[in-house]
């Protein structure tokens, strides 16, 4: 079998990560990769176009992106601009070429993770090899994605599940709610459940009076990505209602995993992916996140029995939209 040469690119609400490979056989090797500011372009098509200068022939290309893809096009409502397949197999002077759901490529990746690349927050149970497997993600929007064993491997089931409607679990999440729908007026787990939403809970504490907010925070979340800045502030225990702002968003991440778990009776494992869950793993570890998993009534006993991971690889996505694409060839 000849060896081909793969185009690969995990498109967000923040980066562009754009890989090529050479795939030869089931094995992949990266060639070159390259970030770039989502903010800073106005298409897919210009960054491709300034990574692949001066490169060869493209055999087949993927990407994962945040949007549903319906008869080849995205788009996306965190990006100010539409994707399609067809333009950009253009580009490609007419390589086959695939959009996926973002949620998508990442669970391929799953498939591809070492053991090394994986912290557990619950071990759970031995799954059987029948056993359905569900990827959450949080990093600039909330993804989902359900995996289900078939006779024929694996089948990807795409969603846009992180819109659905935020539903609170006690009094302060109830205030959190009704001061978010204010704001927005529908409130969906993605306002909360993303780097944005870490913003949106920490608004509301500061919101609800107590100690004024220190100069040094206000003076950074200025200048810097706010989110960041409150999750390194909440990680290092620097300021209380940073602190705070990370476990309610761990107790409310971990709610919603459990109610994909459900939905797809996942006991083959809940991975939590995305950019955000390796930067926050001493929160995720800290017990919230399990519990609300597990607060679930009657079904605790079932919850208990699901293995739930974190991935550490930030390539996820991009590592499964490029073997996605040495599958087209």
């Amino acid at each position: 079998m000849t060896a081909s040469t793969i185009l690969a690119g995990d498109v967000g609400g923040t980066k562009i990560h754009l890989g090529l490979y050479r795939a030869d056989g089931g094995a992949l090797a990266m060639l070159a990769d390259r970030q770039f500011r989502t903010r800073e372009w106005a298409s897919l098509e210009a960054p491709l176009t300034t990574f692949l200068q001066g490169r060869g022939k493209i055999d087949a290309a993927c990407f994962g992106i945040p949007a549903a893809v319906i008869d080849g096009v995205g788009r996306p409502v965190n990006i100010p601009w539409a994707m399609s397949e067809a333009s950009i197999a253009q580009l490609l002077a007419g390589t086959p070429t695939r959009l996926l759901n973002d949620l998508e490529a990442t669970a391929w990746g799953t498939l591809r993770l070492e053991a090394g690349e994986l912290a557990t927050l619950q071990s759970g149970r031995s799954p059987s090899r029948s056993a359905n497997v569900v990827v959450i993600a949080a990093g600039t929007g909330l993804g989902e994605a359900g995996m289900v064993r078939t006779s024929a491997g694996w089948h990807v089931i795409a969603s846009e599940g992180g819109h659905a409607d935020f539903a609170p679990r006690g009094g302060e999440q109830e205030l959190l709610l009704k001061f978010l729908e204010q704001e927005f007026g529908h409130v969906s787990f993605e306002r909360l459940v993303s780097g944005p939403g870490l913003h949106n809970i920490y608004r509301f504490l500061l919101s609800r009076g107590g100690e004024p907010e220190p100069e040094w925070l206000a003076t950074r979340m200025r200048a810097e990505d706010p989110s960041a800045v409150i999750g390194e502030a909440g990680i290092k225990d620097q300021e209380p209602r940073c602190v705070r702002a990370l476990e309610i968003f761990a107790a409310i991440y971990g709610a919603e995993a459990a109610h994909l778990a459900l939905k797809y009776l996942a006991l083959g494992g809940v991975y939590v992916c995305g950019g955000i869950a390796p930067k926050i793993l001493p929160i995720l570890r800290g017990g919230g996140f399990i519990r609300a998993f597990l607060d679930k009534g009657r079904l605790r006993s079932t919850l208990e029995q699901i293995p739930v991971r974190v991935s550490l690889n930030e390539n996820t996505a991009l590592i499964g939209a490029a073997h996605f694409a040495a599958g087209m060839v």
